[in-house]
């Protein structure tokens, strides 16, 4: 399947993949803008992002019950929520407002994020194809774009106060693109299994986990490490995460042809080594022009791991636990795209932003013996 039927297939999902990447791209950029109005130090300003994971764990319980009882309502309204939660940011001059703030984006960006990887799911069940690295490679598309306009409206003099309304107003636009009709509900099987695969969604769940661990390290933190670390400018500092956005987006396009020939594990190994390599060169670089480096090539391997993860538990759970499967390992995962920040800021105040880097390539290496647990699973024909 080429990349623009599976785009096709899977429109209104994407739409939803892309409202997600706008809202976490223009909050890439500003990060270095919230950290200095808000006061406070690098150790300070990572446990203010667990804040995203606070919102984001309410969602294990809120989104199944969002998903039944809204359907083909349940994507749209996410973003919609999405869109009033980024106005948060914008007017927080406290560190406990941007605290709440970022609870909300992380409980509502959590929320659609959940709904938008069950649809893409259920798509690839019923057309039997795979899917996941098209739906995620527009997120990376998206979150690049606005790190970009975001970068460029600070350059022009832009507020936060005028910056996040604007991004606000963009993910409304993307709203009604997002209705899709779901799944009549299955009737029970009696022979069907009532627990679900904990196993599998243990392997799966820290393969995501340990990916958006490592995406979301650099998206909140490459910034300040080229400006502050590099001494680069504010367009120079927002193309740190937009190259990454540029590269993992090139890396899941890629991923989509290269996922209906192999197997997900050997693609999951052999983009952790290059996301190991490309972490340390961004890690040990001396300017601006060799972290972009090296933030390309660990946005070319991690795009395709957690995407792979999720397709991997999706294909192996049986049709009736599915969405319940994809639902867990999805939010475990995205755990990580939040805790990973507050525990860089850690890092970063006791030993420094590039050794703090440095731990992110230990984390990645992680995925190579973890993926032996599911070194069964079968290749695709």
């Amino acid at each position: 399947m080429t990349v623009l039927s599976a785009l096709r297939l899977s429109r209104a999902p994407v739409a939803a993949f892309a409202a997600v990447g706008v809202t976490w791209g223009c909050f890439a950029a500003m990060a270095p803008v919230l950290k200095a109005r808000a006061g406070v130090d690098d150790a300070t300003f990572g446990l203010m992002l667990l804040g995203t994971a606070l919102g984001l764990a309410t969602t294990l319980y809120v989104a199944p019950r969002w998903d039944r009882g809204l359907g083909r309502w349940a994507m749209p309204l996410g973003t919609v929520l999405v869109a009033f939660a980024a106005l948060g940011p914008g007017w927080a001059a406290t560190p406990l407002a941007l605290f709440l703030a970022l609870t909300l984006m992380g409980a509502t960006s959590g929320l659609t994020d959940v709904v938008m990887n069950a649809r893409v799911s259920e798509i690839e069940a019923r057309a039997a194809r795979s899917l996941m690295n098209a739906n995620h490679a527009m997120f990376s598309v998206a979150y690049a774009a606005s790190a970009l306009a975001t970068g460029a409206m600070r350059e022009a003099g832009w507020t936060p106060e005028q910056i996040f309304p604007a991004i606000s107003a963009a993910l409304l636009l993307l709203a009604p693109f997002q209705f899709m009709e779901t799944a009549r509900p299955e009737p029970p099987d009696p022979d069907a299994p009532t627990r679900l695969p904990v196993a599998l969604i243990a392997v799966c769940s820290g393969i995501v986990l340990i990916a958006f661990m490592a995406e979301s390290t650099v998206e909140s933190w490459s910034a300040l490490h080229i400006e502050r670390t590099l001494n680069g400018g504010a367009a120079e500092g927002a193309f740190g995460p937009a190259m990454l956005g540029i590269t993992m987006a090139l890396g899941r396009f890629s991923g989509q042809v290269v996922a209906a020939r192999f197997s997900e594990v050997g693609v999951i190994r052999i983009a952790s080594a290059l996301a190991v390599a490309g972490v340390l060169v961004a890690a040990s670089a001396p300017s601006p022009g060799v972290a972009y480096l090296g933030f390309g090539l660990l946005g070319l391997g991690i795009s395709v791991i957690g995407p792979m993860g999720l397709a991997l538990a999706g294909r192996l759970a049986t049709p009736r636990q599915r969405t319940a499967v994809i639902a867990r390992v999805a939010v475990i995962g995205f755990l990580g795209f939040f805790l990973a920040p507050a525990l860089m800021g850690l890092g970063s105040e006791a030993f420094g932003l590039r050794w703090a880097f440095a731990g992110v390539a230990v984390l990645l290496a992680v995925v190579w013996p973890l993926s032996r647990s599911a070194h069964a699973a079968p290749i695709r024909p």
